[in-house]
């Protein structure tokens, strides 16, 4: 019944032997069919993407997930394992285009939608073999001669159901994303991206006046990194516990951050001081007027997240462009103002600097202000900043009109199933609707 193995194992060549038997004996599906149907365990596999070659963090997923699927075949359960593969998605898109030598996108409308799509068809299964090699290899049973592929009908019409049932009962609404976005791939990223691209670069850093309505000669100093931001701005932000100081320097008055005063250029003299509690509501006048909008702006709101560590103490809001400033925006109903195209330049609405890269525009901004006297100061800013990693192009916060289902509906719901699990024991649990 056994068989006298040698102390000298060759254990590669022990796993082929077991492998050839498994394969001509058919065991993964008797394993299958010698269950219950009355008693199934559903298994559908995290799709991988065909087009790039297998690494070892797969090996280490899917033996987690093997070993999850045969413990429930041992417990008695039907384990129909469904393999699955990704052909859509960026990854995809960028590896086509550096095959054909696109730089934009717009180079895929003059090439052919239909003829890039294609192209994108084929390069999904271009390891299709070395997928499937490793798959033998380490032993994972999974479905392969019936996978679900997600550029097929069958899968893109059963997402559309699901889209439509959670439509029919109110569960999706749109609004906005801020998302680190490149311009050059028109899309964002995600953090884990983001944290692959960061370099050291010099920006400009800008002081900017922005002038009380109420009071003459009187000015915000408000500083800020993103130049072309000033263009969207909405509102300035103080904290409402930091002090703030009106100074008097030659024949203008600013108004900053006590603990910030380091950074004037001028000898000044301080005139008056108050908390940022007191400083709330007022109006200035807007560097700019491109953007038209309905909504109340250009008036001072209180933020928590301001702080004295650069800067004036002072923090202007640009929603469309920052995760803060949109939070605040929302709270204080302020338009998002977002005169910037999905390749990062700006509208035919920003006349002066149209249809230009919005960070190539910056020198032209800034002697636009300096023109017009808005400029206190500008200096060069050495700091850590994120790039594309497949491109190098730098990226943009950026406002993005996205779809979200509305799981707060369901959110007391989760939270009873969640209290169901034991997780000092088996990770496996049967929730009720």
């Amino acid at each position: 019944m056994y068989k006298e193995l040698s102390t000298k194992l060759d254990f590669p060549k022990l796993e082929e032997e077991i492998l050839n038997y498994w394969e001509k004996n058919d065991i993964f599906k008797k394993s299958i069919e010698s269950r219950d149907p009355q008693k199934p365990f559903i298994f559908y596999e995290g799709p991988p993407t065909a087009n790039g070659k297998p690494g070892i963090h797969h090996v280490l997923s899917r033996t987690i997930k093997d070993f999850v699927c045969r413990l429930k075949t041992m417990e008695g359960f039907r384990v129909e394992r469904k393999a699955g593969w990704d052909t859509h998605g960026l990854p995809v898109e960028i590896e086509v285009e550096k095959a054909l030598g696109f730089t934009s996108k717009a180079e895929i409308e003059k090439y052919g939608v239909d003829k890039f799509n294609a192209k994108c068809r084929e390069s999904v299964w271009k390891y299709k073999k070395e997928w499937d090699e490793l798959t033998r290899r380490i032993a994972y049973w999974v479905d392969l001669e019936n996978p679900y592929i997600t550029y097929e009908n069958d899968y893109i019409e059963s997402v559309w159901w699901i889209l439509s049932e959670l439509w029919k009962k109110d569960l999706i609404y749109r609004g906005h994303k801020i998302s680190p976005y490149c311009p050059r791939c028109e899309t964002p990223l995600s953090s884990h991206e983001v944290s692959l691209g960061y370099k050291d670069v010099e920006d400009p850093s800008v002081f900017v006046k922005m002038k009380l309505k109420d009071e003459k000669d009187t000015s915000f100093l408000v500083w800020t990194t993103t130049p072309w931001t000033l263009i969207s701005n909405v509102a300035l932000a103080f904290h409402p516990e930091i002090k703030y100081v009106k100074v008097e320097s030659g024949n203008e008055k600013l108004i900053l951050a006590e603990a910030r005063l380091s950074v004037l250029k001028d000898e000044y003299e301080i005139v008056e001081e108050y908390p940022g509690k007191d400083l709330l509501g007022k109006e200035y006048e807007p560097l700019f007027n491109f953007c038209k909008t309905d909504k109340k702006l250009h008036y001072t709101v209180e933020g928590d997240f301001v702080t004295t560590e650069d800067g004036t103490g002072i923090v202007h809001i640009a929603p469309a462009f920052g995760e803060d400033d949109y939070k605040i925006g929302q709270k204080y109903d302020l338009p998002v103002l977002q005169p910037v195209d999905e390749s990062g330049k700006f509208t035919a609405a920003v006349t002066p600097f149209k249809f230009k890269f919005v960070k190539a525009a910056d020198p032209e901004i800034i002697d636009n202000l300096k023109e017009r006297n808005l400029l206190y100061k500008s200096e060069k800013y050495l700091h850590s900043y994120p790039h594309c990693w497949r491109c190098s192009s730098p990226l943009l916060y950026f406002a993005k009109k996205s779809w979200f289902i509305r799981t707060t509906a369901y959110k007391d719901q989760l939270i009873k199933n969640n209290k169901k699990i034991d997780f000092s024991g088996s990770p496996f649990v049967r929730f009720e609707r």
